[in-house]
C-alpha cells in the first residue's frame, strides 16, 4: 500500500511501536485499524476501505464501500481472510527461510 500512497496521503504507523494509541494493543494487532481525516478509528474493512479512498488506484473501490451492502461483503470476506491469515503468514515464513 506504500508503494500506491505516491501522494503520501497517508501516515503509516507500526502497531509494534511505542505510539500511544486509545485502544489494546492486542486488539489493535488483531484487525487493521485507520482514521479517515478527524473521524472515528475505524477496523476491519471499513478501515480498508478509508485507506483506499486515499490512493487513487483503489479510490473506487473505496467509494463503493460507503454503500452499506458492499461494506458488508467487505467485512465478511475480511473476517474469512482473518481465519487464513495465520496460515498464510506461516506459509510466507517458510517461503521466506527456503529464499
Amino acid at each position: 500500500m506504500r508503494r500506491l500512497d505516491t501522494r503520501g496521503a497517508i501516515a503509516f504507523v507500526d502497531a509494534a511501536g511505542p505510539a500511544s494509541c486509545p485502544i489494546d494493543r492486542a486488539e489493535l494487532l488483531a484487525r487493521f485499524h485507520a482514521r479517515e481525516g478527524d473521524g472515528p478509528l475505524l477496523s476491519g474493512a471499513a478501515a480498508f476501505a478509508a485507506m483506499w479512498r486515499a490512493i487513487p488506484l483503489l479510490r473506487p473501490i473505496g467509494l463503493a464501500a460507503r454503500n452499506r451492502h458492499v461494506l458488508g461483503l467487505l467485512e465478511r470476506l475480511y473476517r474469512r481472510f482473518l481465519r487464513l491469515r495465520p496460515r498464510l503468514q506461516r506459509w510466507l515464513a517458510r517461503q521466506e527461510a527456503q529464499a
